[in-house]
């Protein structure tokens, strides 16, 4: 700062105020000081500035993967709705490991952030414990917890699938088996698995129908590999629900490559509405949890929270929706019954 000073013909102190949109330093003064600033590569230590006035500007995120579509929509959301006022996002990820969560938060926290986002409603007690006492905003995401340490944005991922298997149900199908979900780690894909089951069990069908996906994220090709698995065993499963797209459309490429016929032999259905759902052949019946439709309200949330707008905190449901398309096909909304594959071709995925 005094090398810019000694640059600009001014104090450190008219620097200081310049680089802070200080009233107090005239147009012509601060547009010299921020030319030396620029010919000297100088960047302002925002560390030291955030001591004095006690704020650091950013908000900590934690997210499962950061390869993962939908997560890094939510970190979209996020950032948006956050820049406008002019907070950065201070990313962590956990590779779906709470103990890993556990470490993140406690790093994060140290930083002193403004407010802190977490994906999921489970988390190590210890986790809990320092999210419940770090004296700031705290947003659960893509849950709907049963004991909320702060506030929420999200749905139940078992409540999801249930209706999705009830739509199902209804349009005809009986032997549908659950691809995934199957590991302690994806607490989201467990829902979701166990949204499956309380759903067969509801309509009085056989939920055994059950295949691992390996460890998450489950990827296409193990979608694939678990696909293998099923038709091998349960040839005659009609229907296989996936923990997500990329199961899903691993699922469909292994049925292409024994020249099974979907929806028409065996039909498919996913879970997030990946850009992939909408571009296979045919294209993926799945559900939208609207990710960046998440983090724009943990943002809105934050800043209500922040400001003093919103008291206390809040609980805000997401409501997912099914995407028909042609992988598994669904009534018409007039309830027709099941819709033949050529009407489902023509139309991909409707909202």
């Amino acid at each position: 700062m005094a090398d810019v000073a000694r640059a600009a013909g001014v104090s450190s102190m008219t620097v200081s105020r310049a680089l802070r949109r200080d009233a107090a330093v005239n147009e012509e003064t601060r547009a010299a000081i921020l030319d030396a600033a620029e010919r000297l590569g100088y960047v302002f230590d925002a560390t030291a500035a955030s001591l004095r006035a006690r704020r650091t500007d950013f908000i900590a995120a934690t997210i499962p993967s950061i390869n993962n579509a939908n997560f890094a929509d939510t970190v979209r959301g996020l950032t948006d709705g956050l820049a406008a006022r002019g907070y950065q996002v201070l990313l962590g990820y956990t590779n779906y490991d709470m103990a890993e969560e556990e470490r993140l938060v406690e790093q994060l926290l140290r930083r002193r952030p403004e407010a802190i986002v977490v994906t999921g409603g489970r988390h190590t007690a210890r986790t809990r414990t320092l999210l419940a006492k770090a004296g700031i905003p705290v947003v659960e995401t893509w849950d709907l917890p049963d004991e909320p340490i702060g506030s929420v944005v999200g749905f139940s991922n078992a409540d999801a699938v249930e209706a999705m298997v009830d739509r199902f149900v209804a349009a005809g199908f009986r032997r549908i088996a659950f691809l995934g979900g199957d590991a302690a780690r994806d607490t989201r894909g467990t829902d979701r698995r166990r949204g499956f089951l309380r759903a067969m069990a509801k309509h009085g069908l056989d939920a055994a129908r059950l295949i691992a996906g390996g460890t998450p994220p489950i990827s296409m090709r193990e979608g694939a590999a678990a696909m293998a698995a099923l038709l091998d065993r349960l040839p005659d499963t009609e229907l296989v629900i996936c923990v997500s797209d990329l199961a899903a459309f691993g699922a469909l490429t292994e049925c292409q490559r024994r020249g099974l016929a979907v929806p028409e032999t065996i039909a498919i259905a996913g879970f997030g509405d990946y850009d992939i759902a909408g571009i296979s052949v045919p294209t993926l019946t799945t559900i939208d949890p609207f990710p960046r439709e998440i983090g724009r309200r943990a943002a809105e949330l934050i800043l209500g929270l922040l400001d003093g707008t919103v008291t206390g905190p809040r609980i805000v449901a997401i409501m997912p929706q099914l995407r028909p398309g042609g992988s598994a096909l669904l009534p018409d909304a007039d309830g027709a019954g099941r819709a033949n594959a050529e009407t489902a071709q023509k139309s991909p995925s409707a909202p």
